[in-house]
């Protein structure tokens, strides 16, 4: 699908790639989905998969994609933590011959924090930081309406700041990082402590009768009924997330918050908790202006959409 003003942007996940189009005015015109591939020998079944999507996406001019991992600069991904084999992997590089076109590649966070300042719940912001809070948490940093990649390119990494060093260890190997309380996977480990000794009973029905089964759904579903046991873990995840909300405040001073990733499905039961927390815990609250704290508008589609924003984002930026 060509045409004036007409962008295309591939949000790669674990199990699947994500193609739109937008057009001039920034809307999704088009979807396409295929499977990612998985397992040994991977990689060169990705760029086909690329290609072919960008393909059928009528791509003619310049790609954004998004992956989840440690992106650089000159578009090489790293490390990836949902895809087999990834070392050094020149993604940009191998799509981009293939279409012969310009590729552009970031970091899956750092595309739906894109997708949220230009066209979404910070559009008009000029100091926004997006927190994606999913099974593990990334986002991504806008200040003084620049895009924010840091020094390498892996700005945003805020799942693994430290909140309890002494916490539960973490998959990147070290313990108490904020995203072991503050994702997905952390409302669930809340949930499975407080359901031992028989508490928490609503919530272990939702899940089949089994605590160690309980996950952040569950606790959602039993929190919509009115479950006070419920609501009282999700007051307690959301005094988790007001406190990675007040570190990055004192670190950066943001004009506006906005909260993406699964959880902002839940949306009406997290913001009440989250912002009075974040009031309790944020430095000096009386003497300054508190962020604002907003859930994004584009859900799963924030990683595509704002991939497709980021080669215009760069050729602005030249």
């Amino acid at each position: 699908m060509s045409g004036p003003g007409v962008r295309v942007g591939i949000d790669v996940g674990g199990t699947k790639a994500l193609g739109v189009v937008l057009d001039a005015a920034g809307s999704v015109v088009a979807e396409e989905r295929r499977p990612t591939p998985r397992g040994e020998n991977s990689l060169g079944p990705l760029v086909d998969t690329l290609v072919d999507l960008a393909k059928e996406l009528g791509v003619d001019g310049s790609l954004g994609i998004g992956v989840p991992g440690l992106v650089t600069r000159n578009g090489v991904l790293r490390a990836a933590p949902n895809l087999d084999g990834v070392a050094d992997f020149a993604v940009a590089e191998l799509v981009g011959d293939r279409l012969g076109h310009p590729v552009s590649l970031d970091n899956d966070a750092t595309c739906a924090t894109v997708a949220e300042w230009q066209l979404g719940a910070g559009q008009g912001a000029s100091d926004l930081i997006l927190v994606t809070l999913g099974t593990g948490i990334g986002g991504g940093l806008v200040a003084d309406g620049v895009l924010h990649r840091g020094r390498n390119g892996f700005a945003g990494e805020y799942g693994h700041m430290v909140v309890q060093p002494n916490g539960p260890r973490c998959p990147c190997g070290r313990r108490g990082c904020w995203e072991r309380y503050a994702s997905g996977s952390g409302l669930a480990m809340l949930a499975r402590e407080a359901a031992t000794g028989r508490r928490l009973r609503s919530v272990v029905e939702h899940a089949g009768g089994d605590p160690q089964a309980v996950r952040g759904e569950h606790v959602q579903a039993a929190a919509r009924e009115g479950d006070e046991q419920a609501l009282a873990v999700i007051d307690d995840f959301g005094r988790w997330v007001a406190l990675g909300l007040s570190n990055l405040t004192n670190a950066f001073d943001p004009e506006v918050f906005v909260l993406g990733g699964g959880l902002a499905e839940g949306a009406e039961l997290y913001l009440e908790p989250i912002t009075r927390w974040f009031g309790e815990l944020l430095y000096q609250p009386h003497l300054r202006p508190s962020p604002r704290i907003e859930f994004a508008e584009w859900g799963p589609l924030a990683g595509a959409v704002g991939a497709a924003l980021l080669p215009g984002l760069v050729e602005s930026a030249n």
